[in-house]
């Protein structure tokens, strides 16, 4: 077992520069799979509560080092990017979709948006929220999408389940009214950063 797990699991997350799956690290550190994902946490903490610049963020089942989004204006003029535009409501209708009611095709967005997606759906797929997952099984193998990892790490979140959760509606308007409860929770991190 090595002597100092903590520090490891940091310098390969440093040097990774993007998510690293906990079977892989497991596998690389030689210690299982709670042990890595009790670690994680631990130096999670750590780095939080020593007012770090740097955050261990999880997603789903991987783990990556990401800065502080309290110093986002500082490393922004030093990387000489533009500040990300803010997503635009069709775009967020599109990502609440998605995200609640994934895997999804376009047909299926369209059907709950009533109008032409796939302009938004291309966008988001170049902002790298959404990817194809596969196709389904029907007439003409249409494609299907689900969010990102990016999109978790844009929204604050560790997984999936951690979007809240949808409130109750009647059946009349059941799907419309959960969209537009889906795009309210999304709004508050509603930017395309990474």
């Amino acid at each position: 077992m090595l002597d100092n797990l903590p520090a490891a699991l940091e310098a390969i997350l440093f040097a990774a520069g993007e998510p690293v799956s906990i079977k892989r690290l497991s596998a690389a550190l030689a210690a299982d799979e709670n042990e890595i994902e009790s670690t994680a946490a631990a130096v999670a903490g750590s780095l939080e509560e020593g007012g770090h610049g740097i955050r261990l963020v999880r997603l789903e089942d991987s783990y990556q080092l990401c800065s502080a989004p309290v110093y986002a204006d500082f490393i922004r003029p030093v990387l000489e990017t533009r500040k990300p535009p803010q997503l635009s409501a069709p775009a967020l209708e599109v990502l609440a979709i998605t995200a609640y009611f994934q895997p999804v095709t376009r047909a299926y967005v369209e059907q709950v948006r009533g109008v032409d997606s796939s302009h938004t759906m291309s966008v988001l797929v170049d902002r790298g929220l959404i990817e194809p997952r596969g196709t389904l099984d029907a007439p003409g193998r249409p494609t299907l999408f689900g969010t990102t990892p990016a999109f978790l790490r844009v929204f604050g979140l560790s997984s999936l389940s951690d979007l809240p959760a949808l409130p109750e509606k009647d059946e009349e308007n059941e799907e419309s009214a959960a969209i537009e409860a889906a795009i309210k929770q999304l709004e508050p991190g509603g930017t395309a950063e990474g």
